[in-house]
């Protein structure tokens, strides 16, 4: 009997466990936020170790660097971000990211909005 592939899920689980650093820690925060902010969200891994958060679309990606945990907005360029949460990838016209850096507080309340923002998006464009 082949072996099954791990679950998303599982997938990102592993890469917090990995990263064994505050790298992990903000990770896993910023995944336990984009559930409680859209429970029906769908965890996905792409590009060969990105974790996906999507729903009717992607909302975004965590991706863990050196220095920084980067989520980036699949369509931030069209989410309206009245508490400037995004400090990265500006100048493009479609995707915008939060950098989050070591010991950061992060804008549950903000971010969760941002989130749900996001996913109303998402939902405006499938209902076309």
């Amino acid at each position: 009997m082949p072996k099954s592939e791990p679950s998303p899920a599982q997938l990102i689980d592993a890469r917090i466990t990995e990263l064994n650093d505050w790298r992990g820690e903000m990770l896993n925060r910023l995944r336990t936020l984009i559930k409680e902010a859209d429970p029906d969200v769908v965890e996905e891994w792409k590009w060969r170790g990105v974790p996906v958060w999507s729903h009717d679309g992607i909302i975004c990606t965590g991706e863990t660097y050196k220095n920084v945990v980067k989520m980036t907005f699949a369509k931030g360029a069209s989410l309206k971000d009245p508490s400037n949460l995004f400090n990265a990838s500006l100048d493009g016209n479609t995707r915008r990211a939060i950098d989050f850096v070591e010991n950061e507080k992060i804008n549950e309340k903000a971010l969760k909005t941002l989130i749900r923002a996001a996913v109303a998006l998402n939902q405006s464009k499938t209902r076309k």
